[in-house]
């Protein structure tokens, strides 16, 4: 089946935080990573039959969910998932809470790749621990780690754990293999545990392959904890369901309880058929998808290249969010920002909230757009600049 991305759709008036929080009708929203399209139709067969049962009580997660899981892993990306590893939670940013308290004490340092997810540093905050942020070098039009600086961070007696975004947001990297065994060595040598967030791991563009943490190797297995949900590449964030993947039995046990701690055990009856449908129906769709938003960033690269020469789109390898290097603009980042969205009426991401010096010169572009929508954004934007 052809699936028509380009297709318009109107989210404004549905209580939707990407477009009703805007401060204006007339503002472009290309800031939180939520995608204007439609689900798969898959999806939305399956929300809607589930609707039509007509009570909307507690959800028990069965043998098909977690079978749905396991070979959407086994089949896309080679990684062999056991039932048993399998927690299951409301959203991946809870997920990163969860692990957090579970397998941290108060006081200790949790190390991350920075630029990185703006959520990653409240969550280590508001969980009493100490953020250790090693920044990421700029190299040939993307993003490399300092491996360095990273063991120098990790040998810290205070670091216990690293927070891992791969897919990368915001850099729009995807980590190779190579890396992630290096960060895994990296971390074994100094009794630092990863948590890696997948929740982008089907938005891979060409000539890239998302490789989960976990499958690298046995240790990369046995020392990590992976977060992933179809939320971000389907477009069900709302749904909020989301999977702790753990082999470690004793961690395992440790995140369950903090599952319940947090009071983030339940899911609703809507994301687990949204979840099924997903996993067992609409690999056509997510494959077309990535076409399209390849074909959005092209456009993007090509638009910058040819109109704001003085912008820099970085390397976009997986997610859906360029970064953009503004700097050689020399307007400060977050007042660029401010008045595009009161001049252009277009809403970017300041870089700054991913990194308040690492960040610093980039903004965050969200492309999970129609195309027309895409062009007259661009097309505001350049005629403020």
């Amino acid at each position: 089946m052809k699936y028509d991305f380009d297709k318009p759709t109107q989210r404004r008036g549905t209580h939707c935080v990407k477009w009703d929080e805007a401060p204006s009708d007339k503002v472009i929203p290309l800031w939180v990573a939520d995608m204007d399209f439609e689900a798969a139709p898959a999806i939305v067969e399956a929300v809607v039959k589930r609707a039509q049962q007509g009570i909307y009580g507690y959800t028990l997660v069965e043998d098909d969910y977690y079978n749905a899981v396991i070979s959407w892993f086994a089949r896309r990306h080679q990684w062999t998932i056991h039932r048993d590893e399998i927690l299951y939670t409301t959203g991946v940013v809870p997920a990163v809470s969860v692990a957090i308290k579970a397998l941290t004490m108060p006081g200790e340092q949790v190390a991350m790749l920075s630029p990185d997810y703006n959520c990653f540093f409240s969550s280590i905050r508001n969980n009493g621990c100490q953020v250790s942020e090693s920044v990421l070098l700029r190299h040939n039009n993307t993003f490399v780690i300092d491996w360095e600086d990273l063991e120098k961070r990790c040998a810290e007696e205070k670091t216990t754990m690293l927070l891992l975004c791969n897919p990368h947001n915001p850099t729009g990297r995807v980590w190779t293999i190579d890396e992630l065994e290096h960060i895994n060595t990296i971390c074994m040598k100094h009794d630092v545990k990863v948590i890696s967030d997948e929740i982008h791991c089907e938005l891979v563009m060409p000539g890239h392959r998302f490789q989960p943490f976990a499958a690298v190797s046995e240790s990369c297995r046995q020392n990590s904890v992976i977060l992933n949900s179809p939320s971000k590449s389907f477009n069900i964030a709302g749904l909020q369901t989301a999977n702790m993947i753990c082999a470690n039995p004793e961690w395992r046990r440790r995140l369950n309880r903090a599952i319940n701690i947090n009071e983030v055990c339940d899911i609703n009856p809507f994301g687990n058929v949204a979840l099924m449908a997903a996993y067992n129906d609409c690999e056509d769709w997510i494959d077309q998808l990535n076409e399209y938003l390849w074909g959005n960033y092209q456009w993007l690269c090509q638009f910058v290249g040819n109109n704001i020469p003085q912008w820099k789109v970085c390397r976009l390898e997986g997610t859906y969010l360029p970064w953009i290097d503004v700097s050689a603009g020399g307007e400060e980042t977050d007042a660029l920002c401010q008045r595009l969205l009161d001049e252009a009426q277009v809403w970017l991401n300041p870089g700054t909230m991913y990194g308040a010096e690492s960040g610093r010169g980039y903004v965050r572009v969200n492309i999970a757009c129609q195309r027309k929508r895409l062009e007259e954004a661009m097309n505001r934007i350049k005629l403020k600049l």
